[in-house]
C-alpha cells in the first residue's frame, strides 16, 4: 500500500509533469522561461547574441499570427559560454542549464550540416527534446536554403511544443493527385547535376515500373508565390504564414504528418494541446516584446547534503554512502569546481566549506570529512537551510546545486519549499532504501534537479549509478565523466567474478576502475589489451572499496577485469573522460518518457546514442529497471521506428515498459554496446525543410547542395564501445495487488502496401500481446477506396481474410499478401489499415494508413501537366490507356490547370 502523503504527492507531480527537463511555461499567450544555450564549441561572436533576440522577435510576431493570437514568446533566457567575454549585464543563471535548454546553437556537425531540425522521440501531440540551429542559419547566412530564422523557429517550435511532424518526405517525394493544403505554391520540376566541377538542369523522367518520377528529380519553387500555407512544409515561402487546417489538409500526402497523426492535419493537433485548450485568443494586432535576459555560465558551485541518521546505520547504508560520495568526489565532480559539505540528522554540521578543487589533496581532503557514524533524527530542511549558508559565504546561491542523499521520512520537508524555490538553487535528489521521504521528487521537480534513488540490493549497484550521473550540466561534453560499466554479483562460495570493458578512441583520459566488497577485500586484477596487468589498486579498507587509475589515456580495445572472492556481493564500476577536448565522445543519456504514472498508463523507455549530434545505429542497447524490493527487470531497447520508437535509425532507442511489480520508486540503468553493426548516421531531420533552388523570373537559381554524409564516411574510425547510464528514477501507483492483463498491443506505424500484379502485398513491424513485448492473437486488415472510410469508420471497411494469418512475436517482420475480390486496373487506389488484437480481446488503435496504387505509363515518353504543386511531392500525371481516370480527376481537384 502507498501511504496518503506518497498519494498527494504523486497527484502533484502527475499534475506538474513535462517533457524532458524543459522549464517553460505558457503564461497566458506568452511562453515564459523559454532557453536558448549556445553551446561552449560556438566560437565567440557577440552579433550571434544580438540576432537570437532579433530572431525571437521575428518568431513571435510570426507565431502570433500562425496561431490566430493565442501564443507568442513572452520571456527568453540566453545562456552564454562560460569562456566568452564576461559583461556587467550578464546575470548569473538560476535553474537554466545548458540540459535543460530548448534550443541549443551548436557547431554543425558534420561541417556544413546546418540543417535546423528538433529532436523528438514522442509520439504524436507529444512535447519534443529540444531545437538544434547553427550559428549560420541564426546569422541569416542559410536564407536561400531555409528562409528567414524566425520561420525557421515557429516551424521548430510547432515540432517542440505540440508534436507535430513534417507535411514532406525526402524517402517519398512524389505521390498521385489529391485536394492539397499547398496547392497555391507553384515551381517546377527538374534534375540538377553536377560532376567534372560542372553542373547542368534537365527535365525528369519516370520509373517505367512505377510511373513516378525518379528520386533524383526535385521541386524547384517559384520565387514570388501567394499561397499562405504551410509552415510544416515550406516555411521559406515569404507568403506561408498558417498551418493547414482540417479543411485544407492533403490525408493522401505519404509524409510523417499523416502517418503519426492518423491523417490529422497539424493545426488539429495543436488544438488538441494543453496550451490551446489553456489559453483564449489575443485582440491585439502585435504581441508584446520579447523580454531577454543574458545569462553567462560560471564556475560550478555543488554543497554534498548528506544523511547520517539513525536509520543510515542498517542495511551498510553509511558505508555505501562513503563509497559513492569517494567516486563522486574523485572522479566525477569537474576540476575547477566549487564544493562544501554539510551532514545532517535532527540537526546539521557543516563539515567543509567550499573548496574550488584543483588537486588531489583537496579531493581527499573533503573524502576525509565523510560521516563515519550514524545516528539521530532526520531534518532533511536543516540540511538544506545550512547549505544555502555555505554557499552564501562566497556565492549567490542562484544557479548553485545541492546533491540531497536521505534515506528517512520528515514530516516537515514542505517547511523549506519556498526558501528553496526562492533560492535559485539546483536540487538533486537521492532517495535511498524504500522509506526515503517522498517529499524529495518534489524538491527535484520545484528546481530542475535529477531524481534518483537507490533500494539496498548492493549487487545492482544503484547508489554508485545516481551519483555517477551528476556530471555537470554545463560546460563541453569532453570534460564530463562518463560512466562505461557497471556490474555486481553476489558470490554464493569462492568464485571469480570476470568481465570486459571496451575503450573506444573517443575516451581513456581519466579512467578509474572502482571495485566495492561487502565482505572481504578480493584478489584484483586488470589486463589492458596488449596483455599488461594492473594490481596497484589504492585500497581503502574502512570503506570496504579500492581504485585502480590508469595513467595517461587508456589504449583502445577490450578490458579484461577479474575479482576473486569467497561468499559476498562484489560490485564494479568504470568511468572515463573524453581522450581529445576537441572530439566529442559517444554518450548514452536516458529516462523515462514522464515521472510519474498511475496504473494502467504505461510508461516509455528511451535511451539516446550519439557522437556529438551524430546517431548511432545498431548499438546493442539494454535497460534495467529496478523496482523498490530491488527485483530487476530487463528490457531490449530497438530503434527500429515502431512500437514505442518512433523514427527507425535515428540513434534513439525506445520500449514500452508495463512490467510493474509494486507501487513506489522505480530507478533505470541503461547498458549500450557497439559492435561490428554500428556506426555513425546523417542526423535524422525533423525540421526546416531544405529548398534546392528557386525559379526567379523564370530563371532557375540553385542553392549549394545539402551535404551528405557516405557510408565510409560514417564507419571512419568507428569501434566497438560500451557505455552505461542512469536515466533517473519514477513513481508507479494504484497497481492492484492481482495485475490483469489490461494493455493491449501497440499502435502499428509503418505499415506499407504495394500492388504486385493481382495481389497487394503488406509489410510492417508486428506489435505485442502488451504493446511491443509478446505475441497479439490476431490481425483485423479493412480496406477502402475512400480514405475516410477508414479513419473515422474503420469497422464499417472492407475486411480482408487474414484466417491463415498469424501474427509473429513482436518486433518481428510481418508480410502479408492476399487477392482483393475486385479487379486491379489501371489508375486504382486502395487504403489499408490494421489492428491487432490480444488473446484478452484488446484491440490496438487503427494503424497508419497506407496506400496501394497501381499506375501503368504508356510506352511513350509521360508528360507532366504544368499544374500546382504541394509538400515537395510533385504532382504528376501520365498518358494512361484509360485517359477518363485522368478526367475525373481534374473534375475532383477543380485547382488543376492546362
Amino acid at each position: 500500500m502507498v501511504s496518503f502523503k506518497m498519494l498527494i504527492l504523486i497527484l502533484t507531480l502527475f499534475l506538474l509533469r513535462g517533457a524532458g527537463a524543459s522549464l517553460i511555461k505558457l503564461n497566458g499567450n506568452g511562453y515564459e522561461d523559454v532557453v536558448i544555450a549556445i553551446d561552449p564549441n560556438v566560437p565567440e561572436d557577440e552579433k550571434l547574441i544580438q540576432q537570437i533576440q532579433d530572431m525571437v522577435t521575428e518568431a513571435s510576431t510570426y507565431l502570433y499570427g500562425a496561431t490566430e493570437k493565442r501564443f507568442y514568446f513572452k520571456a527568453v533566457s540566453i545562456l552564454i559560454p562560460e569562456t566568452w567575454q564576461k559583461k556587467n549585464e550578464y546575470e548569473e543563471p538560476k535553474l537554466e542549464t545548458y540540459k535543460k535548454a530548448d534550443i541549443v546553437i551548436e557547431v554543425p556537425n558534420p561541417p556544413g550540416f546546418d540543417v535546423p531540425r528538433t529532436d523528438q522521440f514522442g509520439q504524436c501531440g507529444d512535447k519534443g527534446e529540444r531545437i538544434r540551429l547553427t550559428p549560420a542559419i541564426v546569422l541569416g547566412e542559410k536564407l536561400n536554403e531555409y528562409g528567414p530564422q524566425g520561420k525557421i523557429l515557429v516551424h521548430e517550435w510547432a515540432h517542440l511544443r505540440w508534436g507535430v511532424f513534417e507535411e514532406y518526405n525526402e524517402e517519398e517525394p512524389f505521390y498521385q493527385i489529391s485536394r492539397q493544403c499547398s496547392d497555391g505554391i507553384t515551381g517546377t520540376n527538374k534534375v540538377y547535376a553536377c560532376s567534372g566541377g560542372s553542373c547542368s538542369i534537365r527535365n525528369c523522367r519516370t520509373d517505367p515500373k512505377t510511373g513516378k518520377l525518379n528520386k533524383d528529380c526535385m521541386f524547384i519553387p517559384d520565387k514570388v508565390q501567394g499561397e499562405k500555407a504551410s509552415i510544416m512544409f515550406m516555411q521559406s515561402i515569404d507568403s506561408v504564414v498558417e498551418f493547414c487546417t482540417e479543411k485544407n489538409h492533403n490525408t493522401l500526402a505519404p509524409n510523417p504528418q499523416n502517418k503519426m497523426c492518423n491523417s490529422r492535419s497539424t493545426w488539429e493537433v495543436i488544438q488538441n494541446s494543453e496550451d490551446y485548450k489553456n489559453s483564449i485568443p489575443m485582440t491585439e494586432a502585435k504581441p508584446p516584446h520579447p523580454i531577454f535576459s543574458l545569462k553567462q555560465i560560471r564556475e560550478r558551485v555543488l554543497i554534498l547534503v548528506l544523511d547520517k541518521s539513525g536509520s543510515m546505520a542498517g542495511g551498510d547504508r553509511l558505508n555505501r554512502l562513503n563509497q559513492a560520495s569517494q567516486l563522486f568526489l574523485l572522479q566525477i565532480i569537474e576540476k575547477g569546481s566549487w564544493t562544501g559539505m554539510v551532514t545532517f540528522d535532527s540537526s546539521a554540521t557543516i563539515q567543509s566549506a567550499l573548496i574550488q578543487i584543483e588537486t588531489d589533496a583537496q579531493r581527499n581532503s573533503l573524502i576525509s570529512r565523510l560521516p563515519t557514524a550514524a545516528g539521530g533524527g532526520t531534518s532533511i530542511c536543516s540540511g538544506l537551510r545550512t547549505a544555502f549558508t555555505v554557499i552564501k559565504n562566497k556565492f549567490s546561491t542562484d544557479g548553485s546545486e545541492i546533491v540531497l542523499l536521505t534515506d528517512g521520512e520528515d514530516s516537515t520537508i514542505s517547511s523549506c519549499f519556498d526558501e528553496v524555490k526562492q533560492s535559485g538553487a539546483i536540487i538533486h535528489t537521492v532517495a535511498l532504501g524504500p522509506s526515503a521521504d517522498p517529499g524529495l521528487e518534489e524538491l527535484a521537480k520545484m528546481t530542475g534537479g535529477m531524481k534518483t534513488s537507490a533500494t539496498d540490493n548492493a549487487q545492482n549497484n544503484g547508489l554508485i549509478d545516481a551519483f555517477s550521473a551528476l556530471s555537470s550540466e554545463n560546460g563541453a561534453i569532453t570534460q564530463r565523466s562518463i560512466q562505461l560499466d557497471s556490474k555486481g554479483v553476489t558470490l554464493t562460495n569462492e568464485d571469480w567474478m570476470n568481465g570486459t570493458v571496451i575503450f573506444d578512441s573517443t575516451v581513456g583520459k581519466d579512467t578509474l576502475f572502482l571495485v566495492m566488497w561487502t565482505a572481504q577485500q578480493p584478489e584484483m586484477f586488470v589486463m589492458d589489451p596488449s596483455g599488461n596487468i594492473y594490481k596497484n589498486f589504492a585500497v581503502e579498507t574502512s570503506s570496504q572499496m579500492a581504485y585502480l587509475q590508469i595513467p595517461n589515456t587508456a589504449q583502445v580495445g577490450i578490458w579484461t577485469y577479474s575479482l576473486k572472492s569467497s561468499a559476498q556481493t562484489l560490485t564494479l564500476t568504470v568511468t572515463s573522460r573524453a581522450a581529445n577536448p576537441n572530439v566529442s565522445p559517444i554518450t548514452v543519456d536516458s529516462r523515462m518518457n514522464k515521472d510519474t504514472s498511475s496504473f494502467p498508463s504505461p510508461m516509455i523507455v528511451y535511451a539516446e546514442v550519439r557522437q556529438g549530434s551524430l546517431p548511432i545505429i545498431g548499438a546493442d542497447v539494454t535497460a534495467l529497471i529496478e523496482s523498490a524490493d530491488g527485483t530487476t527487470v530487463t528490457l531490449e531497447l530497438l530503434d527500429n521506428g515502431a512500437g514505442a520508437d518512433v523514427f527507425k535509425n535515428d540513434g534513439v532507442y525506445s520500449r514500452y515498459f508495463t512490467a510493474y511489480k509494486e507501487n513506489g520508486r522505480y530507478s533505470l540503468k541503461v547498458r549500450a554496446l557497439g559492435g561490428t553493426n554500428t556506426q555513425r548516421s546523417r542526423p535524422k531531420v525533423n525540421g526546416a525543410f531544405y529548398i534546392p533552388g528557386w525559379v526567379e523570373n523564370g530563371e532557375i537559381k540553385m542553392n549549394p547542395p545539402k551535404p551528405e554524409i557516405s557510408e565510409d564516411e560514417n564507419q571512419a574510425n568507428m569501434q566497438s564501445f560500451s557505455r552505461t547510464s542512469s536515466g533517473g528514477s519514477f513513481i508507479v501507483s494504484n497497481i492492484p495487488t492481482t495485475v490483469p492483463d489490461v494493455f493491449p498491443p501497440n499502435r502499428i506505424i509503418d505499415l506499407e502496401a504495394n500492388v504486385e500484379d493481382d495481389h497487394i502485398n503488406l509489410t510492417w513491424t508486428a506489435p505485442g500481446d502488451d504493446f511491443d513485448t509478446g505475441r497479439a492473437e490476431e490481425y483485423i486488415i479493412k480496406m477502402s477506396k475512400d480514405i475516410l472510410t477508414l479513419r473515422e469508420n474503420f469497422d464499417a471497411a472492407l475486411q480482408v481474410n487474414t484466417t491463415d494469418l498469424i501474427p509473429n512475436d513482436a518486433n518481428s517482420k510481418e508480410d502479408f499478401m492476399f487477392k482483393p475480390d475486385f479487379l486491379i486496373e489501371n489508375g486504382t487506389t486502395v487504403f489499408l489499415a490494421i489492428k491487432a488484437v490480444d488473446k484478452a480481446n484488446l484491440t490496438s488503435p487503427i494503424s497508419n494508413i497506407a496506400q496501394a496504387s497501381l499506375i501503368i505509363p504508356s510506352a511513350e515518353d509521360p508528360f507532366i501537366l504544368n499544374i500546382t504543386v504541394d509538400y515537395f511531392f510533385a504532382i504528376y500525371i501520365f498518358k494512361i490507356h484509360d485517359f477518363s481516370v485522368i478526367y475525373r480527376n481534374i473534375l475532383n481537384n477543380c485547382f488543376l490547370t492546362f
